[in-house]
């Protein structure tokens, strides 16, 4: 495990001159074999860093495409355990590109904080996202992450007020993750200007790198989010991607999702 994978990876990010990609799949979907070519195939498409997503039977944040993703996932078998040994294989052919796990609690709490977050980093992970965790109830999954070697990574919405947002971030790590919309995934996008405020006043209360996401489907989006922030997140394109592609040939569905990729990181 390298805990040092995001911070270098932000700061060549900086040094280039250009906006990161940040990529979001739900693991397991729509399959086992043809997540692990896909999620293979993502640096070379131009990713930076690569958020799986856990999938979960109750997924509140998430809109249409990621639940729909979620259920296929777990409906083609996928568990916290084949998702670290995905990682795992990963890791064994690309020892530079950031991996982030995102995901819901409750799968967690029934593995086991202290050992997910020890096997979470011995497979190669770098952070975690848990998006129903609050700070009041974090601890008892932030600690043994941060113990483990894991940047425990934080949400920040348009609602949230300064005197929250210095509470949020008081144990964040590796970069802020900024929901630039109210609501679920996947539903509608932000205005630019609302965005370049938003960035302002977080990088008020932090030095990390600040990733927006929600609502961004284009390159156009893309670049736009990333003239005010680190880098832009895109999950719910890439899985409507998937969900688009399921009549065809699995290895069809790898090439369309990578070269959507490559389309988003200006490839």
């Amino acid at each position: 495990m390298n805990a040092a994978r995001l911070e270098q990876r932000f700061a060549a990010i900086k040094k280039s001159g250009r906006g990161g990609l940040v990529t979001f799949l739900t693991a397991g979907d729509p399959d086992g074999e043809t997540f692990r070519q896909i999620l293979n195939g993502l640096p070379a498409a131009g990713a930076d860093v690569i958020e799986i997503g856990m999938p979960f039977s109750d997924p509140v944040a998430d809109g249409p495409a990621i639940q729909a993703a979620g259920l296929r996932a777990l409906q083609a078998g996928i568990t916290l355990k084949k998702i670290l040994q995905a990682v795992r294989e990963f890791r064994a052919t690309d020892a530079a590109t950031p991996l982030v796990l995102m995901g819901y609690y409750n799968p967690i709490y029934r593995y086991g904080a202290e050992k997910f977050a020890s096997d979470a980093a011995d497979a190669g992970a770098d952070g975690l996202i848990i998006v129903d965790l609050p700070p009041e109830e974090a601890a008892e999954l932030r600690e043994p992450a941060v113990k483990a070697g894991l940047h425990w990574i934080c949400l920040v919405t348009p609602t949230t007020d300064g005197a929250r947002m210095k509470k949020i971030l008081a144990h964040a790590g590796g970069f802020v993750y900024y929901v630039s919309i109210a609501g679920i995934t996947g539903t509608h996008s932000a205005e630019l200007q609302a965005v370049r405020e938003a960035v302002t006043g977080i990088r008020r209360h932090t030095d990390l790198p600040v990733a927006v996401g929600f609502g961004i489907r284009t390159p156009e989006q893309a670049a736009a989010v990333t003239q005010a922030a680190d880098a832009a997140v895109v999950g719910s394109a890439l899985v409507g991607t998937i969900a688009e592609s399921l009549d065809g040939a699995r290895g069809e569905i790898a090439e369309k999702v990578l070269r959507r990729v490559g389309e988003l990181a200006g490839k």
